[in-house]
């Protein structure tokens, strides 16, 4: 059989893109490397959620062993752990993208179409004062008091039931309500009952392009499998969209590939009050700043927490000086400053598909790590403190670039079209094609380019 569309990986590109293309009534397949995961099925304990959502069994490091990238393996990708939050894109990153690109519709007027279509088609929630937690309130006082302008943050969910005593940091493993609106419940699910195929636990290995079909070859169950579309769309994210093109041979045509990874480096600092604060409890990360200042220096503090064995890794600390922290659990203050990077980060991949990621951190970026640490710090003592825990861990979680577009192909990866440079049949849709980091968010704007892209194809 040859497919009219195979979209190879099930993230907020993948999901929403195959969504659309589905509704046209073209014959699409969608397949992902990861489990097919439902509500009732996804791991029920933090350690089991490591273990089976991630590559890597949870945290995957640089070459130098310094930060941890979270890379998701389901149906769904990293939107079933993320906090689903909406962003759109402001004009800063949008004419940083232009300025690096070349491409001239990156901006607000050409997006806005698309972001309202996927706007239209998830369920949009504004937290509201009643529905901050202990952490949002310490949060917003403490930024009251110094100025700092916070905002409410919109996030993708419908009957949560936190007023029945949900607490949304479950979420952090997969919805068990179909609440959070990730790519699985708010594009798939509804594909897949108007038809979409759906192939699960299938990890393909090399893309062959030619003039008229793409075919894509892989491993299913430790079988060779092979499938043939008339278009083929990465959409494994970074790590997997660079690893699939540099298998296939695309270095000696594409010098950037894999070039340019960002991953807004994020670093957690507890602050441990008097009173129990339970930032485990209630809606999750319900506000964030949204301050110009700190927006021109390059940074943005967000609300965040986590469960108790992220939190314990945290610490350098072993024995008893260990358990005195952790047994203060539910009297920890947590904020998160994400340092909008330089985008000079490497994807490599050797013969056997092993990738190496170089990710070091730039004097930019320490400059404006040390400045949104210095807010948190101000933050914590504003709010009453008794002691601050200066954690030197730090994760990168959105995952950016490796496969960038451009209009240049000795600078990019895929043109202003989405197509690999040089070829007819071969696109890639997700975060690896993010020219540099936004510094926002970016959920909403891969599936809004996912929707563009679904667009001009089908036009």
């Amino acid at each position: 059989m040859i497919y009219d569309f195979i979209v190879v990986g099930s993230g907020s590109g993948g999901g929403s893109l195959a969504y659309y293309l589905n509704k046209s009534g073209a014959k699409v397949l969608l397949i992902e490397a990861g489990k097919f995961y439902r509500k009732d099925t996804f791991p029920k304990t933090e350690a089991e959620t490591s273990a089976h959502l991630y590559w890597g069994g949870g945290i995957e490091f640089d070459k130098a062993g310094r930060i941890g990238f979270l890379r998701t393996k389901m149906v769904g990708g990293s939107s079933i752990v993320y906090q689903c939050l909406m962003d759109r894109f402001d004009d800063n990153a949008f004419d940083a993208w232009k300025a690096e690109s070349g491409v001239d519709w990156f901006n607000n007027a050409e997006m806005d179409k698309h972001y309202s279509q996927v706007e239209s088609d998830m369920v949009l929630h504004t937290f509201s004062p009643e529905e901050r937690n202990g952490n949002a309130k310490l949060f917003v006082e403490a930024c009251d008091k110094l100025g700092y302008k916070w905002g409410n943050l919109r996030r993708g969910q419908s009957n949560c039931g936190a007023e029945k005593g949900n607490d949304c940091i479950g979420c952090l493993g997969g919805c068990f309500r179909d609440s959070k609106q990730s790519s699985l419940v708010a594009f798939i699910q509804k594909a897949e009952k108007e038809g979409l195929e759906i192939i699960a636990e299938t990890e393909i290995e090399k893309v062959e392009p030619n003039s008229t079909t793409c075919k894509i070859h892989g491993l299913q169950n430790g079988n060779k499998v092979s499938f043939e579309g008339k278009k083929v769309i990465l959409c494994g994210g970074a790590f997997g969209s660079t690893r699939m093109m540099m298998r296939s041979g695309f270095q000696s045509k594409l010098p950037a590939l894999g070039k340019n990874f960002a991953s807004h480096p994020q670093f957690m600092w507890l602050g441990f009050q008097n009173e129990p604060v339970d930032a485990h409890k209630g809606m999750f990360q319900s506000v964030a700043s949204k301050d110009d200042n700190f927006r021109k220096q390059g940074f943005k503090l967000e609300n965040v927490f986590a469960s108790p064995i992220s939190i314990g890794m945290l610490m350098n600390e072993t024995g008893a000086e260990h358990q005195r922290l952790m047994k203060q659990y539910r009297y920890m203050q947590c904020i998160e400053v994400a340092v909008r990077d330089e985008n000079a980060g490497e994807i490599m991949c050797d013969n056997k598909g092993k990738l190496t990621i170089s990710k070091p951190l730039t004097d930019q970026d320490k400059t404006r790590r040390d400045k949104g640490l210095h807010a948190i710090e101000n933050i914590m003592n504003a709010a009453g403190a008794k002691e601050i825990y200066k954690s030197n861990f730090y994760l990168g979680l959105h995952l950016m670039g490796g496969c960038v577009m451009g209009t240049d192909a000795s600078k990019s990866v895929v043109n202003p079209e989405f197509l690999v440079h040089g070829e007819k049949t071969l696109y890639i849709a997700d975060s690896s094609i993010y020219p540099n980091a936004p510094g926002i968010n970016p959920g909403l704007t891969i599936k809004s380019l996912g929707h563009r892209l679904a667009m001009q194809l089908l036009k």
